[in-house]
């Protein structure tokens, strides 16, 4: 019998079983598809260790108007799509008044600000360090007034987080990108992100090196999870396999299988969109703050990626935002032609708390949670591995940080 079976082969199902397999745990790794093929491959493929508070939805009247009529680029959705989400994003949005939004933000800080020291070991030990630029993430501005907001929220990073940052006027950002096409108000250039020039690439690797030190990985349907006895077992392309323990790390899918065991999670699902050109774009990846737009190099081409669309799992594809996030760009760098015929898209599973679950179910011994990441899968994957870990192999840590952390009752 295997210790556990690790139950999602993107970037939070692979850290956690690494960081199991660190402390002597041997691990099935399953997953439905190849590694790293889903939202782990699609995703802007930024470690955003800038990024220490989660997004929160507007409550300004104003804001909240824009995003109901679709004026900004920030928020896309359709009536017909919220009766699902109604519930979850009313709790989103209470939780994203200022002070709650505080109190999650110290919480949120102590994994993100740890996240590329976590992936650091995993890049180096897979070899992967030819996917990975250690040259920041540029916030674009286009209005004087959001640039001054974000140059005070920048220096208020840097105080009481130890965020680095540089505050570029326009024409330091023309400097430091030269094939910028348009003035800007100035940019913030934040200097502590890591960016990767192919996410799946990177997941990939992660698994190799779990296959290396010893770990399995299997194709499985998740759906086939069942209780055997005091332990869980899986059917899998090879036959049914048998563990103590089972983790779930399903990203946007974890409700489904959690609802054959008696639980109701609250999800809200934030659709991204992106498509591949053939431009060079800019140097290091940006994000375009007027546009809620994300443009970055990566090996298949420059890739544009949009805010958030509210939407469910199986709903079409509308690709509204992601045209205008296209234009968006195509005003700030020569991006060239569409590289695919049919854009990208994911679904990002966020936690109206705004944190995400890494902790055992409340009714089932064994039953461990790993997901609710929101926009941050990718940076946080080894970092809520290890936490998930040291949950699992009895370490006490940070004992304030891992209730935050449990699926509410």
């Amino acid at each position: 019998m295997t210790d556990c079976i690790v139950l999602g082969a993107g970037m939070v199902g692979v850290g956690v079983a690494l960081a199991l397999q660190e402390r002597g745990w041997s691990v099935l790794l399953v997953d439905r598809s190849d590694p790293g093929t889903e939202t782990s491959y699609g995703n802007a493929g930024i470690i955003q260790t800038e990024a220490v508070s989660p997004y929160a939805l507007p409550r300004a009247p104003l804001e909240l108007l824009k995003a109901a009529f679709g004026a900004n680029n920030q928020v896309a959705w359709r009536l017909r799509d919220l009766p699902g989400q109604v519930g979850p994003l009313s709790r989103y949005w209470h939780n994203s008044e200022a002070r709650r939004h505080r109190m999650a933000s110290q919480l949120y800080a102590r994994m993100i600000r740890r996240a590329a020291d976590d992936h650091a070991p995993l890049i180096k030990a897979s070899g992967a360090e030819k996917l990975i630029r250690r040259t920041g993430l540029r916030e674009l501005h286009r209005s004087v007034h959001s640039f001054e907001m974000s140059a005070r929220d920048a220096e208020r990073k840097k105080q009481e987080f130890g965020v680095g940052s540089v505050i570029e006027d326009s024409r330091a950002v023309s400097a430091a990108e030269p094939s910028l096409k348009a003035a800007l108000a100035g940019a913030i250039h934040w200097t502590d992100p890591w960016s990767c020039s192919d996410p799946g690439a990177l997941v990939r690797s992660y698994v190799s090196l779990f296959v290396k030190r010893g770990g399995i990985f299997q194709h499985s349907d998740a759906r086939s999870l069942r209780q055997d006895g005091s332990g869980w077992q899986v059917d899998t392309m090879e036959g049914p396999h048998r563990a103590r323990h089972v983790v779930l790390a399903l990203g946007p899918w974890s409700p489904e299988v959690l609802r054959g065991f008696g639980y109701k999670v609250p999800l809200v699902i934030k659709r991204g969109y992106h498509q591949h050109f053939s431009g060079a774009g800019p140097k290091v990846p940006i994000v375009d703050v007027g546009n809620s737009t994300v443009a970055t190099p990566m090996r298949a081409g420059l890739r544009i990626l949009t805010g958030a669309e509210l939407t469910p799992l199986d709903s079409a594809a509308r690709h509204r935002q992601l045209n205008r996030s296209i234009k968006a760009i195509s005003e700030l760098f020569d991006i060239g032609v569409p590289l695919e015929s049919i854009p990208w898209f994911g679904s990002r599973p966020c936690m109206p708390r705004m944190l995400p679950v890494v902790a055992e179910a409340p009714r089932h011994n064994g039953l461990w949670l790993n997901f609710g990441h929101g926009h941050q899968g990718f940076t946080l994957g080894p970092t809520t591995g290890r936490i998930l870990a040291e949950r699992m192999n009895g370490e006490t840590k940070d004992i304030e940080l891992h209730r935050a952390l449990d699926l509410q009752h």
